[in-house]
Protein backbone atom coordinates (compact mmCIF):
# COMPACT_ATOMS: atom_id res chain seq x y z
CA UNK A 1 0.00 0.00 0.00
CA UNK A 2 1.24 3.76 -1.14
CA UNK A 3 2.47 5.54 1.54
CA UNK A 4 2.91 9.82 1.63
CA UNK A 5 4.96 10.30 4.75
CA UNK A 6 8.22 10.25 3.58
CA UNK A 7 7.53 11.79 0.31
CA UNK A 8 6.16 14.87 2.23
CA UNK A 9 9.31 14.85 4.17
CA UNK A 10 10.99 15.33 0.85
CA UNK A 11 9.58 18.42 0.61
CA UNK A 12 11.14 20.42 3.75
CA UNK A 13 14.27 21.43 0.83
CA UNK A 14 11.39 23.39 -0.86
CA UNK A 15 10.45 25.16 2.44
CA UNK A 16 12.60 28.47 1.84
CA UNK A 17 13.76 30.06 5.10
CA UNK A 18 14.09 33.53 6.14
CA UNK A 19 11.43 35.10 3.88
CA UNK A 20 11.91 38.54 5.18
CA UNK A 21 15.12 39.52 4.40
CA UNK A 22 17.42 39.73 1.54
CA UNK A 23 19.60 36.13 1.46
CA UNK A 24 23.03 36.07 -0.47
CA UNK A 25 22.14 32.43 -0.68
CA UNK A 26 18.31 31.02 0.11
CA UNK A 27 18.31 28.44 3.10
CA UNK A 28 15.98 25.69 2.89
CA UNK A 29 14.48 24.23 5.12
CA UNK A 30 16.36 20.83 5.07
CA UNK A 31 19.62 22.46 5.13
CA UNK A 32 18.60 24.31 8.57
CA UNK A 33 17.34 20.81 10.01
CA UNK A 34 20.52 19.03 9.51
CA UNK A 35 22.84 21.66 11.03
CA UNK A 36 20.17 21.65 13.82
CA UNK A 37 20.97 18.28 14.31
CA UNK A 38 24.27 18.44 13.97
CA UNK A 39 24.23 21.18 16.96
CA UNK A 40 21.95 19.42 18.85
CA UNK A 41 24.16 16.01 18.85
CA UNK A 42 26.97 18.28 20.11
CA UNK A 43 25.67 20.21 22.79
CA UNK A 44 23.95 16.80 23.70
CA UNK A 45 27.69 15.47 23.97
CA UNK A 46 29.45 18.29 25.73
CA UNK A 47 25.95 17.66 28.09
CA UNK A 48 27.01 14.66 28.82
CA UNK A 49 30.73 14.28 28.71
CA UNK A 50 31.55 17.12 30.74
CA UNK A 51 28.78 18.60 32.68
CA UNK A 52 27.54 14.48 34.02
CA UNK A 53 24.45 14.51 31.89
CA UNK A 54 22.72 11.21 31.17
CA UNK A 55 20.63 12.59 27.99
CA UNK A 56 20.32 9.82 24.91
CA UNK A 57 22.05 11.54 22.07
CA UNK A 58 19.76 9.93 20.19
CA UNK A 59 16.80 10.67 21.31
CA UNK A 60 17.79 14.41 20.95
CA UNK A 61 18.88 14.15 17.53
CA UNK A 62 16.07 12.44 16.30
CA UNK A 63 13.92 15.49 18.08
CA UNK A 64 16.15 17.58 16.26
CA UNK A 65 15.26 15.77 12.99
CA UNK A 66 11.59 16.02 13.31
CA UNK A 67 11.14 19.85 15.30
CA UNK A 68 10.31 21.50 12.37
CA UNK A 69 8.65 19.03 9.91
CA UNK A 70 5.35 21.01 10.72
CA UNK A 71 6.77 23.53 8.40
CA UNK A 72 6.22 21.23 5.43
CA UNK A 73 3.07 21.95 5.96
CA UNK A 74 2.70 25.25 7.55
CA UNK A 75 5.79 26.67 5.81
CA UNK A 76 7.89 29.37 7.80
CA UNK A 77 6.24 31.65 9.30
CA UNK A 78 8.64 34.57 9.54
CA UNK A 79 9.84 35.40 13.33
CA UNK A 80 8.75 38.73 13.99
CA UNK A 81 4.84 37.31 12.86
CA UNK A 82 5.00 34.51 14.96
CA UNK A 83 6.04 36.29 18.12
CA UNK A 84 4.45 39.21 17.29
CA UNK A 85 1.46 38.82 19.85
CA UNK A 86 0.73 35.90 22.63
CA UNK A 87 -2.34 35.14 20.55
CA UNK A 88 -0.46 34.72 16.84
CA UNK A 89 1.72 32.66 19.25
CA UNK A 90 -0.70 30.59 20.58
CA UNK A 91 -2.92 30.45 17.36
CA UNK A 92 0.30 29.41 15.68
CA UNK A 93 1.10 26.64 18.24
CA UNK A 94 -2.01 25.09 17.49
CA UNK A 95 -1.61 25.12 13.75
CA UNK A 96 2.00 23.13 14.07
CA UNK A 97 0.54 20.99 16.28
CA UNK A 98 -2.35 20.25 14.00
CA UNK A 99 0.45 20.13 11.31
CA UNK A 100 2.48 17.58 13.25
CA UNK A 101 -0.95 15.45 13.89
CA UNK A 102 -1.37 15.19 10.10
CA UNK A 103 2.06 14.33 9.12
CA UNK A 104 1.87 11.41 12.08
CA UNK A 105 -1.62 10.73 10.36
CA UNK A 106 0.03 9.09 7.28
CA UNK A 107 2.51 6.93 9.17
CA UNK A 108 1.51 3.28 9.34
CA UNK A 109 -0.16 1.99 12.63
CA UNK A 110 2.79 -0.24 13.56
CA UNK A 111 5.53 2.53 13.08
CA UNK A 112 3.64 5.60 14.46
CA UNK A 113 5.24 4.87 18.20
CA UNK A 114 8.57 5.04 16.77
CA UNK A 115 8.20 8.43 15.24
CA UNK A 116 5.25 10.26 17.31
CA UNK A 117 7.32 11.40 20.01
CA UNK A 118 9.74 13.83 17.82
CA UNK A 119 6.85 14.80 15.98
CA UNK A 120 4.81 15.93 18.70
CA UNK A 121 6.97 15.68 21.34
CA UNK A 122 5.14 15.15 24.81
CA UNK A 123 6.37 15.73 28.47
CA UNK A 124 9.35 13.05 28.34
CA UNK A 125 10.99 15.09 26.26
CA UNK A 126 11.31 18.16 28.24
CA UNK A 127 14.94 17.69 29.34
CA UNK A 128 15.64 18.15 25.50
CA UNK A 129 13.86 21.50 24.82
CA UNK A 130 16.96 23.90 25.93
CA UNK A 131 19.04 21.92 23.95
CA UNK A 132 16.92 21.80 21.32
CA UNK A 133 16.17 25.63 21.31
CA UNK A 134 19.68 26.28 21.89
CA UNK A 135 20.86 24.26 18.31
CA UNK A 136 17.85 26.14 16.44
CA UNK A 137 19.65 29.13 17.65
CA UNK A 138 22.70 28.08 16.73
CA UNK A 139 22.10 27.39 12.99
CA UNK A 140 20.25 30.99 12.90
CA UNK A 141 23.12 32.35 14.19
CA UNK A 142 25.53 30.37 11.12
CA UNK A 143 23.05 31.59 8.89
CA UNK A 144 23.55 35.47 9.96
CA UNK A 145 27.54 34.80 10.05
CA UNK A 146 27.29 33.83 6.51
CA UNK A 147 25.29 35.99 5.03
CA UNK A 148 27.25 39.26 7.50
CA UNK A 149 30.64 37.91 5.99
CA UNK A 150 29.17 38.27 2.11
CA UNK A 151 28.48 41.82 2.82
CA UNK A 152 24.74 41.62 3.31
CA UNK A 153 23.91 43.82 6.06
CA UNK A 154 20.24 42.77 6.27
CA UNK A 155 21.19 40.39 8.92
CA UNK A 156 23.63 42.64 11.08
CA UNK A 157 20.54 43.09 13.54
CA UNK A 158 19.27 39.38 13.46
CA UNK A 159 22.74 38.63 14.34
CA UNK A 160 22.94 40.83 17.24
CA UNK A 161 20.05 39.49 18.48
CA UNK A 162 20.43 36.18 18.20
CA UNK A 163 23.69 36.14 20.08
CA UNK A 164 22.13 38.01 22.77
CA UNK A 165 19.42 35.08 22.61
CA UNK A 166 22.31 32.67 23.33
CA UNK A 167 24.09 34.36 25.79
CA UNK A 168 20.85 34.86 27.70
CA UNK A 169 19.95 31.22 27.67
CA UNK A 170 21.98 30.45 30.69
CA UNK A 171 23.53 26.89 28.84
CA UNK A 172 26.89 25.97 29.60
CA UNK A 173 27.13 23.69 27.13
CA UNK A 174 25.89 26.43 24.65
CA UNK A 175 28.14 28.97 26.11
CA UNK A 176 30.91 26.44 25.68
CA UNK A 177 30.43 25.92 22.09
CA UNK A 178 30.06 29.17 21.52
CA UNK A 179 33.88 29.55 23.21
CA UNK A 180 35.17 27.05 21.19
CA UNK A 181 33.63 26.11 17.90
CA UNK A 182 31.48 29.49 16.58
CA UNK A 183 34.55 31.48 15.83
CA UNK A 184 35.87 29.01 12.94
CA UNK A 185 32.67 29.37 11.10
CA UNK A 186 34.19 33.43 10.67
CA UNK A 187 37.21 31.74 8.48
CA UNK A 188 37.59 30.76 5.19
CA UNK A 189 38.04 26.95 3.79
CA UNK A 190 42.07 27.91 2.69
CA UNK A 191 41.91 29.07 6.65
CA UNK A 192 40.19 26.14 7.96
CA UNK A 193 42.47 23.77 6.07
CA UNK A 194 45.67 25.62 6.52
CA UNK A 195 45.04 25.37 10.13
CA UNK A 196 43.98 21.35 9.65
CA UNK A 197 47.87 20.99 7.79
CA UNK A 198 49.96 22.21 10.97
Amino acid sequence: MENRFFAMLARMKLIRRWGLMFSTREENLAEHTLDTAFFMHALLSLHNRRFGGRLDIGAGVLLALYHDTPEILTGDLPTPVKYFSPDIRSAYKAVERSAGESLAGLLPPDLLPDYRPYLLPEEGMDAYLPFLKAADRLSALVKCMEETRQGNYEFRLAQRQTQEAIASMGLPELDLFMAQFIPAFEKTLDELQEEQLL
